[in-house]
């Protein structure tokens, strides 16, 4: 009698483990309601900004800061923004640095790629490069520009360097880090089944990296941003173009602090845009694949 209720109990324990399991494993297939989505995405940013905006204003009309040289105030550098759009030249000004950044960034991956492989997979190679890809991602982008500008000149090409030598050792790190993390099981079960060489780099080692590669090239692309950013502030020149840097460039030459306000908000700007519109969705995407994340 005691044995048949044991087993009883033994089963309703799994069948509630069982059970617990399942949910953990379910997923949400409601759409969000408008609500939460604007609590939790929309409005804590909002926030933030008019508080920015308050205390930015609050300094002004208390005269804290009573120097215009020194902080503008919120409706002088809007009227900034206001001009720049009326002049056609706002658009002209993003457009100019983020197809730069944007273009240097594709060949930074097109080497980074290949390069994360090679010091990954070859002992000798990542014994010979891997410490020197690590110095090179510490060492401050503004150091390549003197370089740059004397042995390619003041063109897009000592622009496109610049990016590359400031986001490739990003990418190939974290490409580095991620096959680093890869499971050796994935690896033999690849094998096993035929994935080698080439095959097993594209259907085993680089989707298991993956994390890690996303990191390095969000990374990555930080460094491009700020490396182009610096070329253009130090290496400025007429048929280049006004880009972000080169506005912000300007407006410390006139000591027009609006001006250079409009620049630092555009930078920020950009930089914001591409993250929520390319690296968190393929952020989310990862984890998704992976089971972190409940798509909701």
């Amino acid at each position: 009698m005691a044995s048949t209720e044991t087993k009883t109990t033994e089963r309703t324990g799994l069948a509630g483990i069982e059970a617990g399991l399942d949910a953990l494993e379910s997923t949400a297939t409601g759409r969000t309601p408008w609500r939460q989505t604007f609590t939790e995405k929309i409005l804590p940013p909002v926030i933030a900004v008019a508080v920015v905006l308050v205390v930015w204003q609050a300094l002004i009309s208390l005269k804290i800061v009573d120097d215009p040289t020194k902080l503008p105030s919120p409706g002088a550098v809007w009227d900034q923004f206001e001009e720049s759009w009326r002049k056609g030249e706002l658009l002209g000004y993003i457009w100019t640095s983020v197809s730069r950044g944007l273009l240097g960034f594709a060949f930074a991956l097109l080497i980074g790629t290949p390069l994360g492989l090679l010091v990954a997979r070859v002992k000798f190679v990542r014994a010979a490069i891997g410490p020197i890809l690590s110095g090179l991602q510490s060492l401050p982008s503004v150091a390549w520009v003197p370089p740059a500008v004397i042995w390619l000149g003041l063109n897009n090409s000592m622009m496109y360097a610049v990016i590359l030598l400031g986001a490739v050792p990003s990418i190939a790190n974290g490409l580095v880090s991620g096959v680093d993390q890869v499971p050796p099981l994935f690896l033999r079960a690849g094998r096993t089944m035929g994935a080698t060489g080439l095959k097993g780099v594209r259907h085993v080692l680089l989707p298991a990296a993956l994390p890690g590669y996303v990191a390095g090239m969000k990374q990555g692309w930080a460094f491009s941003w700020r490396s182009l950013m610096a070329a253009e502030i130090i290496a400025s020149f007429p048929d280049l173009g006004v880009g972000l840097g080169q506005l912000l460039e300007n407006g410390r030459n006139a000591l027009d602090m609006a001006m250079v306000f409009e620049a630092i908000l555009l930078i920020l700007f950009v930089g914001i845009a591409i993250d929520l519109l390319i690296f968190s969705p393929l952020e989310r995407w990862v984890l998704r694949s992976r089971g972190l994340l409940v798509k909701s």
